[in-house]
């Protein structure tokens, strides 16, 4: 081997090792490593993070969006800021070149919090993201004494150009009412549901047929292959699960190549067999 040869796997093997902090007796990071670079480098791998669940058209073929999955169960506590991380995100795609919407899911007393709203407000107009990036998932309807903040809180966010998603859709004449009113661009239904039959096929044809006809429908928790074949059938519009693909990295998202998701999707799908005539 090579002196050249040699620094080369020596320089590849440091490159690749994980970063361990130096410490001196005492405690304190030495050899010019700042508390302000460790910071910057925590802030880093936490985007790294597999935290973004892409969303694709139904037919596999091109990214439409993505769901960021933190939020659906942040606490009070993490909820700004994780609503901040999800905005940092949208905006580096964005900077990237590549226009993927984001869906954001906010809790319902968040909702319906006028302190919440404001804080929500502030990080959205200070990320200068332009209207259709930026999605609030609703995951479900406001109890009686909250309706009316649930509702201001809405329309609070639709004045600041976010979009609004049902998160976890069931049918009810209550959530088709608030859909309608709220005019809802995105409704989200647990394909679940079809595979338990605690949801009818026949409630999403009918909202083809009826004034919510201009929002769109997607598919969660797509599993199965038949999952795809109801996604097909109904038609919906999106889908998205462990069968199209699992979550990312905000960078892998990046890197996502559409034609090839869609050869692996559709090779799932059982192809004609010719005849003994070689006909289709």
């Amino acid at each position: 081997m090579s002196p050249k040869s040699r620094l080369y796997t020596l320089v590849k093997a440091w490159k690749n090792k994980p970063f361990q902090e130096v410490r001196d007796a005492c405690g304190a990071p030495w050899l010019g490593i700042s508390s302000q670079a460790l910071e910057e480098h925590q802030c880093w791998s936490k985007r790294q993070a597999i935290s973004h669940e892409p969303i694709f058209n139904c037919k596999g073929t091109k990214l439409t969006g993505s769901l960021f999955r933190p939020l659906l169960t942040a606490s009070d506590m993490q909820l700004l800021r994780l609503f901040m991380e999800g905005l940092d995100t949208i905006s580096y795609w964005y900077r990237s070149g590549r226009f993927i919407p984001g869906i954001l899911p906010v809790p319902v007393h968040a909702i319906a919090s006028s302190a919440y709203i404001d804080a929500l407000s502030d990080l959205i107009l200070n990320s200068r993201l332009p209207v259709g990036l930026i999605a609030l998932g609703v995951p479900s309807l406001p109890e009686s004494d909250i309706a009316d903040a649930y509702k201001e809180g809405l329309l609070r966010m639709r004045r600041l150009g976010l979009l609004l998603h049902f998160m976890n859709f069931s049918g009810s004449i209550e959530q088709l009412q608030w859909i309608s009113e709220m005019q809802m661009e995105g409704i989200h239904v647990d394909m679940s549901q079809l595979r338990d039959m605690t949801m009818p096929a026949s409630v999403i044809n009918q909202l083809r047929r009826s004034p919510y006809a201009p929002t769109q429908i997607y598919a969660s928790n797509v599993n199965l292959v038949k999952d795809l074949e109801h996604v097909a059938a109904m038609p919906m519009d999106h889908c998205y699960g462990g069968l199209m693909m699992s979550p990312l990295s905000r960078h892998q998202m990046l890197q996502i190549n559409d034609s090839r998701i869609a050869k692996a999707i559709f090779s799932l799908h059982p192809h004609p067999q010719p005849n003994q005539n070689g006909d289709k």
